[in-house]
């Protein structure tokens, strides 16, 4: 994913104003916050029943027991923040770690109180890239008041007396106070000033492997998904929506489901239908058997051969100018040419939770159970389908079995508000897996022509690519692209990083009736694959190795080589292989980090292809828990081999044809590859995010890899439509 509406987020920096005070069991709570900060409640585990006691609670609360609670503002969905953000607290507030507890802030509180959390929003691999500073100041500052509260009780300078493990001590008198002790006092303490924050390298605790904090839940079944909602009284429902986008509810018939056991009524939504009933199972088999009549619209004659089509041909219309340096054409004209033509399909995100969502719809107050990668706009959403005021919902926050930039728009939510006001009771709203695979809003579709020149020996001197795809701002209605580039289209081409001589990158930002919008690693996933694909045939049409060439041209880039040359060595780059065997190589860089990727595939006679090994290197600069930094890049890597190898959404007579994982495949345990990660950090001030960019390097390292072993070029997605058969030599 990529920044969504900053507009929406207030900047917040690491000295605004602290606020502390007692926590209603008598422990100390703190919060970053603005000086107009009003009172909050907590957030309560029955949220509609009434709130006792009034608690400035904003990131952290140390309980008499001495258990730190730490909020975290962005969403758990797999990818650690529950653990790494607390780390960063923890860091400075010098506590002990086996006593920390993480727990989800209230977006209705971050909203009340002048966004008291900041951006809320987890995408674009931004949760600590962006909340790092002010993390570390609200532990510093709750430790220096810690210290303070212990130096007035003995009487003895604050400087005199050292903070660790969550106890003060005063070294000359030997005594020391936990705090837990410290806690109530410790509330009271007005500093001077604010403490500095520590440096890199001055860590202890951040950059140490650690357990993640969500894992035991989500092995005890205790972690609360979504879908794990239940509520007293509680309905629940399931939707139909017309099958081709931008189609309408012609009519339905309710009474041919009247009588069936368990269902209570049937709702209209936008686009379609819903059916409420005591039992999911009820509500799912009745609206699959309720008539219903679709007006399709015009696009019910499109396919997705007409797409394709439609794309190649724009690349030779207009385009807009997204980057150009230099005479490319007198470039082109001079020089042995290459040329290729890559295209990539729709893409579904397919998370393992499908959308879902619980709300309940009062008078004077809305709540709502989701996992949301957005909890801001979710907010607005539920509010605007209810027709209350965003300060009358309350958004509990669930992990996320799966985001992927999917759960950062979340049309499950409206839906869900709209039947509860309807039935006036909780309604828990759920998508069958084919509602969330043929109504996804999905990776877009696109073309991307490539024109170099190279020269006598072998370096290129001009290179011009053009791109045609979908524009997911106009899709999701949150800008026009009216310069006719957006910043997703062409991430990985226009900041592409090789030395190419001139150099020249057009847009054309086409869209179809199927929306479009972020999906991991956004336009670097199709973007990498060209780029990559691309720079490997520049290397063999230049009679040179693929690692040695890539190298002569990163040359004074030492972040990037660094990360070359470590996935190099550790794949053992350059030994022989096997026939039908071959190694690939691809880098990229995104989200402010770059990852190199060497794969292993072995081809059969029978075209049967089978990724053995991937070997990654990783420059995010810093990391905080390097065990996640493994997780993510192993993560991104399977997300992305499972679309290099079968993903694929297609369209006919205007709708999406796959429905579920029989046609829509993902890598399987016995597909996995062994996977291994190198860190080479550059450190300095390179903090970059490591959810997504392990994605985009897979695809062409693995079609690279393809070549290696058989001699053929893969220029479109997904591997599988392809015919690899062959003897091996």
């Amino acid at each position: 994913m990529t920044t969504m509406d900053a507009s929406k987020a207030g900047a917040m920096s690491r000295r605004q104003f602290l606020v502390v005070s007692l926590s209603a069991a008598g422990g100390l709570a703190i919060g970053l916050s603005l000086p107009d900060l009003a009172e909050a409640e907590p957030i309560l585990p029955e949220p509609w029943s009434e709130a006792t006691g009034d608690e400035i609670n904003a990131w952290i609360l140390i309980e008499p027991d001495d258990t730190v609670v730490i909020r975290v503002a962005q969403s758990e969905m797999g990818e650690g923040v529950f653990t790494a953000l607390p780390m960063i607290v923890a860091e400075e507030l010098a506590c002990d770690w086996e006593k920390v507890r993480p727990e989800y802030a209230s977006a209705n509180r971050n909203l009340r109180e002048n966004n008291v959390y900041g951006r809320m929003l987890t995408g674009g691999s931004s949760a600590v890239r962006r909340s790092r500073e002010f993390l570390q100041q609200a532990g510093a500052s709750a430790r220096e008041r810690l210290i303070h509260a212990a130096a007035e009780r003995w009487g003895v300078p604050a400087d005199a007396c050292t903070a660790k493990d969550s106890v003060v001590t005063h070294a000359e008198s030997g005594r020391s106070l936990r705090y837990g002790e410290l806690a109530a006092d410790a509330a009271k303490v007005k500093l001077a000033s604010e403490p500095a924050i520590k440096t890199a390298d001055q860590y202890t605790l951040i950059g140490q492997p650690k357990a993640r904090l969500d894992t035991p839940p989500k092995l005890n079944g205790t972690a609360q998904f979504g879908i794990d909602t239940r509520l007293p009284d509680m309905l629940y429902a399931a939707v139909v929506t017309c099958p081709v986008f931008g189609g309408s509810l012609k009519s339905y018939d309710a009474k041919a489901i009247e009588g069936r056991r368990g269902v209570k009524s049937v709702v209209p939504i936008p686009g379609g239908v819903a059916v409420v009933a005591d039992r999911f199972w009820r509500a799912k088999e009745a609206v699959a058997a309720l008539p219903v009549t679709w007006d399709e619209g015009p696009a019910a004659s499109t396919d997705s051969a007409q797409f394709a089509e439609a794309y190649r041909t724009a690349l030779n219309g207009p385009a807009a100018i997204a980057r150009k340096q230099g005479d490319v054409m007198k470039a082109l004209a001079d020089g042995k040419r290459v040329e290729a033509l890559y295209e990539v399909p729709h893409l579904a995100h397919a998370p393992m939770e499908p959308l879902n969502c619980t709300a309940h719809v009062q008078p004077d107050r809305v709540d709502v159970w989701i996992g949301t990668q957005y909890p801001e706009a979710a907010l607005d959403l539920a509010a605007k389908a209810a027709g209350v005021a965003p300060e009358k919902v309350e958004l509990h926050n669930c992990f996320l079995g799966g985001g992927f930039g999917r759960r950062a728009v979340n049309d499950e939510l409206t839906q869900a508000v709209l039947v509860s006001k309807a039935v006036g009771k909780p309604v828990k709203l759920v998508w069958t897996r084919e509602e969330d695979m043929r109504h996804d809003r999905y990776r877009p579709q696109a073309a991307i022509r490539f024109e170099a020149a190279l020269g006598p020996d072998g370096t290129p001197k001009g290179l011009r690519v053009r791109t045609a795809v979908g524009s997911i701002e106009r899709s999701l209605g949150w800008g026009s692209a009216d310069k006719g580039v957006e910043p997703s289209a062409v991430e990985g081409l226009a900041n592409q990083p090789y030395e190419m001589g001139a150099i020249e990158v057009d847009c054309v930002l086409k869209n179809t009736h199927v929306p479009v919008m972020f999906w991991r690693s956004v336009g670097s996933s199709q973007n990498a694959f060209a780029m990559e694909g691309f720079v490997d045939e520049l290397a063999y049409a230049a009679g040179q190795d693929p690692y040695q060439f890539r190298r002569k041209l990163l040359a004074g880039k030492d972040d990037f080589l660094r990360v070359l040359d470590t996935i190099a060595e550790k794949s053992d780059w350059g030994k022989p292989m096997p026939a039908g065997k071959g190694r690939g190589i691809a880098i990229h860089e995104s989200f402010g980090t770059i990852v190199g990727e060497v794969v292993e595939v072995a081809v059969s006679p029978k075209g049967e292809v089978r990724v053995e090994r991937v070997v990654a290197a990783v420059d995010c600069g810093h990391v905080v828990n390097p065990r996640t930094v493994e997780m993510q890049i192993e993560s991104g890597v399977v997300y992305g081999l499972s679309a290099a190898l079968f993903g694929e959404i297609t369209i006919d007579k205007g709708a999406v044809v796959q429905g579920n994982f029989d046609d829509y495949q993902v890598v399987r345990l016995a597909d996995m590859p062994w996977i291994e990660t190198h860190l080479a950090l550059s450190g300095g001030s390179k903090w970059g995010g490591i959810g997504e960019p392990g994605t985009p390097p897979i695809a062409p390292a693995v079609c690279n890899a393809i070549f290696a072993a058989t001699g053929k070029r893969i220029r479109r997605l997904p591997i599988k439509d392809f015919d690899l058969s062959g003897e091996r030599s």
